[in-house]
């Protein structure tokens, strides 16, 4: 098959963490019937239909379309993430919810750019910094450059708010920026600006601070914001080793918050147990790991920084997700790639996964 050619291994990962996540969702959905309002069989075809069937058609397209000219055109594709991002505050476009604005509603669902702008950043940064890679030891060539490649979508993210997508950039960003060959002298000023810019945005949004507080304390605001991870610890620590059996979860009915979204590792974790719970996590960072195999085999430096950009993107994202239901640091509202409810993560997710892939199809030989 030539379309996904390239590496065997990485591709059954990728197929085995999409069924496996199509599973977890559907039996998470099921706690949305005791809920008003809830269409479970809508919501299990959008993931699976919108989801899953678009997102395995750009899995492919990722793969199959030349490694040189999304090199080319990756500015392009960074500057359309970002008008798409941008439109989310265009009244009519923009779809306001939670307190947020992150959505453009196209009436039968909605769409969250900011899963694309992630792409776009990547594709980007790792198209500006293959060429200047000896360049980066002076400031005025990296570091300066590389903060301004960050302002722009940062400020976007942050404007809708979405502090918990802006940080998961940062870090990639900020990943890429070390393996191409930055000196150790920027981490510790860019260390200094995310500590400062972190505690304005604490200081400026109360629900950033009162995330931190619940964290520090969640049993002093069991009711109220720390009510999600009080019922996903107990959720979790209810599946015992071997879990309730699958599709038995008793906290996905009317106690867990988001049963198909944030927490839907929590309804995992009570189902499957601790087994279950170290096998799709093992899964996780056979993907990640094999990504970055993939980038180290790669021919160039652009396209090994696509893959390891996109794997930590991965990875770092479910380790979030997971550590959040798990309580060792706080609630950030980041989906569980291949497994929580949104189509367009699921898309976004697959993109990903498609341009590793077209890296690993072009590896030294």
């Amino acid at each position: 098959m030539k379309f996904v050619s390239g590496d065997r291994v990485f591709f059954t990962l990728v197929i085995s963490l999409a069924l496996s996540g199509l599973a977890i969702f559907s039996s998470a959905a099921l706690g949305l019937l005791a809920r008003e309002n809830a269409s479970i069989s809508r919501d299990i075809l959008l993931q699976a239909g919108l989801g899953l069937g678009l997102g395995f058609i750009a899995f492919l397209l990722a793969r199959a379309v030349p490694l040189d000219r999304i090199k080319r055109f990756a500015p392009y594709i960074y500057g359309a993430t970002v008008f798409f991002t941008a439109l989310v505050f265009v009244p009519g476009i923009g779809f306001h919810a939670g307190g947020a604005t992150r959505w453009i509603n196209l009436h039968f669902t909605t769409v969250q750019p900011a899963e694309f702008l992630k792409i776009g950043f990547v594709l980007m940064l790792a198209s500006w910094l293959a060429p200047r890679a000896r360049q980066l030891a002076n400031p005025k060539k990296g570091l300066l450059p590389f903060v301004a490649l960050l302002a722009l979508p940062a400020a976007l993210l942050l404007a809708q708010p979405n502090t918990s997508t802006t940080l998961l950039l940062l870090t990639t960003g900020l990943a890429m920026y070390f393996v191409a060959g930055a000196p150790w002298r920027d981490f510790g000023i860019i260390a200094f600006g995310i500590i400062i810019a972190f505690g304005i945005v604490v200081l400026m949004r109360p629900y950033v601070l009162e995330r931190v507080k619940t964290f520090i304390d969640p049993s002093a605001h069991s009711l109220s914001s720390g009510y999600q991870i009080q019922q996903s610890l107990l959720a979790i620590g209810s599946g015992g080793l071997l879990g309730r059996g699958f599709g038995q979860s008793v906290e996905k009915f009317n106690y867990l918050p988001e049963p198909d979204g944030d927490s839907v590792f929590a309804v995992f974790a009570e189902e499957t147990g601790f087994f279950g719970a170290t096998l799709l996590l093992a899964l996780f960072i056979a993907l990640a790991a094999r990504g970055i195999v993939i980038a180290g085999n790669s021919n160039d430096l652009f396209g090994g920084l696509v893959a390891l950009g996109f794997s930590f993107n991965i990875i770092l994202q479910a380790f979030i997700n997971i550590g959040a239901m798990l309580g060792i640091i706080p609630l950030t509202g980041l989906p569980l790639p291949f497994v929580s409810h949104g189509g367009t993560a699921l898309v976004a997710t697959f993109l990903m996964c498609g341009f590793i892939l077209n890296v690993a199809a072009r590896r030294k030989t």
